[in-house]
């Protein structure tokens, strides 16, 4: 009996020991190498000497930066709202689509992770440019609307002016929609289709509308579902750098990016290092802060 209890041990570290060693020398150990850069101070062009002061953290909590971040939590927050107002009824749908179109829509869904993020990004530098296809559809019902009005006679409407949408906070948000909308759509997708549609029907049947039906039904049971996608849209939009790097301009960078320029133009390595970590921090207090009041209620009997 004990040897077989040693051969499991062994099987089991066998098997463990792999992923472990390969999580603590790619990940843990670099990641623990740039958080002791967080309390070291440059010596040298290719130097940090770790004195174990705080001042890169005291410089990252000044307004300039803080400003910068709070822009990025609402940017990333705006991203969230606007993916879960979008991503809840494309769920909704493919839920209760047929057999045969399910696996075709959620086919769709998963279709830009086969496509690179740089590439769908300059693919929507040309929509949202000057002379992109947005502009272009705009200008084409500004010319036939300025026709039509001339043909009642009327004023006709003066030149069409292209809107500068590339290169703003807009276009920024629309990248960042557009880049994570999967993310809210998959985990929605995973809880509504564990749903009981007797339920639905059980609403409906008794006098409430489709909207209270929603409300009180769909959306309280899809709860789970929502705060997962609302965490795995918000950590990454947090994080964002190449959208905000492409389709923004001065005024759009995001924390992302300025902590890319203290590494690779500023050579600052500490106090970018703090930033980042600083990041780091307020992510894992959002999920440590769900987790905890997710178990409250769980514990209380009235959780998911």
């Amino acid at each position: 009996m004990a040897s077989q209890k040693q051969e499991q041990r062994l099987s089991f570290l066998a098997t463990a020991i792999p992923p472990v060693a390969w999580i603590v020398v790619f990940f843990l150990a670099p990641l623990a190498i740039v958080w002791a850069y967080s309390f070291g101070e440059n010596a040298g062009l290719t130097e940090v000497d770790i004195s174990g002061t705080f001042a890169n953290y005291e410089r990252a909590l000044q307004p300039l930066y803080l400003g910068i971040f709070t822009k990025s939590v609402v940017i990333a927050a705006l991203t969230t709202l606007l993916c879960l107002v979008v991503g809840f009824p494309v769920a909704l749908a493919i839920v209760f689509a047929s057999e045969k179109w399910r696996a075709w829509l959620l086919l769709l869904i998963m279709l830009p992770f086969w496509t690179n993020l740089l590439i769908r990004t300059y693919a929507l530098m040309a929509v949202l440019r000057t002379e992109g296809y947005v502009n272009f559809t705009l200008g084409w019902l500004w010319d036939n609307a300025s026709w039509f009005m001339t043909l009642v006679g009327l004023e006709p409407l003066g030149d069409f002016t292209p809107l500068q949408l590339l290169y703003t906070n807009f276009a920024v948000i629309v990248g960042l929609v557009y880049v994570h909308l999967p993310f809210m759509v998959l985990p929605l997708y995973a809880a509504l289709d564990r749903l009981d549609k007797s339920l639905i029907e059980a609403s409906l049947d008794l006098g409430a509308g489709h909207l209270r039906t929603l409300y009180s039904i769909v959306m309280p049971l899809a709860l789970p579902g929502i705060i997962s996608g609302i965490i795995i849209t918000f950590v990454p939009a947090l994080g964002a750098y190449l959208t905000p790097d492409l389709l923004g301009g001065p005024d759009s960078q995001m924390i992302a990016n300025v902590i890319e320029r203290q590494f690779k133009v500023a050579n600052d390595w500490p106090f970018g290092a703090a930033l980042s970590f600083l990041l780091m921090y307020a992510t894992f207090a959002a999920i440590a802060l769900r987790a905890y009041f997710s178990r409250g209620k769980t514990a209380d009997g009235h959780g998911f």
